[in-house]
């Protein structure tokens, strides 16, 4: 159970900072009717959950054993990332309702799949730790530890999810826009990041 506990307590604090993927929860759950942006969200979960699993049995070695995969990851990474952003900066006012705003469920798993495992700092990051948690734990012990860890992404994303939609009908549509906005300028921003991050590789 502690060890459960553990892997749940590190869940939430490792996803809760400001992310692209917290960014992109919010934006869904700004602009879609709760049910859609649930299921959105347990799109992102989904992805999560992969990556999680993926890092804490080592790809995270993988990236950093292969330096031209590493710069494939953090090129293509890069440009979907700046896409994505620039997409939310470029919004329209109009289309910050519930309606169907030309929603597409192809586009969101593209984008949930974009903001998890082409993040190069989410892979090499939740690698590094997840590994060092996974050998500071008894073998025996260590799926309680990554079923903690999932558990928490599924907490943490329905439940952001479910509170944005509650309270943004006490937003005037306009706060809502620059909300979307302003997560479109700090994806943009990661995106830039990563784009340095490729340059200064090579």
């Amino acid at each position: 159970m502690q060890i459960f506990l553990q892997g749940l307590l590190f869940g939430i604090v490792y996803i809760a900072p400001i992310g692209m993927q917290n960014l992109f929860v919010v934006s869904t759950a700004i602009e879609q009717p709760l049910q859609r942006a649930l299921r959105v969200a347990l799109i992102v979960i989904a992805f999560d959950t992969s990556l999680s699993l993926a890092c804490f049995y080592g790809i995270g070695k993988l990236l950093q054993t292969t330096p031209w995969l590493e710069l494939a990851v953090l090129f293509v990474g890069s440009l979907l990332v700046f896409y994505i952003g620039w997409q939310l900066l470029r919004q329209p006012e109009a289309a910050m309702d519930t309606l169907d705003n030309d929603f597409s469920y192809k586009t969101a798993i593209l984008t949930a799949f974009s903001v998890a495992w082409l993040n190069p700092q989410a892979l090499i990051d939740g690698s590094v730790l997840l590994a060092a948690f996974r050998v500071s734990i008894p073998a025996a012990m260590t799926h309680f530890f990554i079923t903690g860890v999932i558990i928490a992404s599924i907490i943490w994303f329905i439940g952001l999810t479910s509170l944005i939609s509650k309270f943004k009908h006490l937003m005037r549509p306009r706060v809502l826009l620059w909300i979307n906005r302003v997560c479109g300028l700090i994806i943009i921003l990661y995106g830039i990041k990563l784009l340095a991050s490729f340059v200064t590789k090579i």
